[in-house]
C-alpha cells in the first residue's frame, strides 16, 4: 500500500461488478489488495454518477501559447533593463492579449 498508483478502467469495471453482485465492499477491497475507503469512493461515484471511469484534466488553463512564450523570454532578452510590466504591455501591444506580470516572470523561469 506503500505506492500510490491509480486503477485501471478494467479493474474498476470488476470493482463495480463484485459489489453489484453483492459483495461487500470490505470483502471487494481485501481481494483486491486496496484500501476499503478507495472503494467505498468507488462505489459511491458510480451510484451518483452511473460511471466508473477516472475523470480527466483538472490542470490549469494556459493563458498564452508555446510560441507566445517564446515571444515573451525574447523581448525581455533583447533589453535586460525592461520590467516584467513593460514586457507584458509589449506583450499586449504586439497581440492584443493582456498577461499579468506574474505570467510574465513565470515565462521567464521557464515555468
Amino acid at each position: 500500500m506503500s505506492s500510490r498508483h491509480h486503477i485501471d478502467d478494467f479493474m474498476r469495471g470488476q470493482i463495480i461488478g463484485k459489489i453489484e453482485e453483492g459483495r461487500k465492499i470490505t470483502d471487494v477491497a481485501r481481494e483486491f489488495y486496496i484500501a476499503h475507503s478507495v472503494v467505498s469512493r468507488l462505489w459511491k461515484s458510480f451510484k451518483t454518477t452511473g460511471m466508473c471511469s477516472r475523470r480527466h484534466g483538472g490542470g490549469h488553463v494556459r493563458s498564452t501559447t508555446p510560441a507566445e512564450d517564446r515571444y515573451i523570454v525574447l523581448s525581455a532578452k533583447r533589453n535586460r533593463s525592461t520590467t516584467a510590466q513593460q514586457v507584458a504591455n509589449q506583450f499586449l501591444a504586439a497581440s492584443g492579449k493582456q498577461i499579468s506580470r506574474k505570467t510574465v516572470a513565470r515565462r521567464l523561469r521557464g515555468g
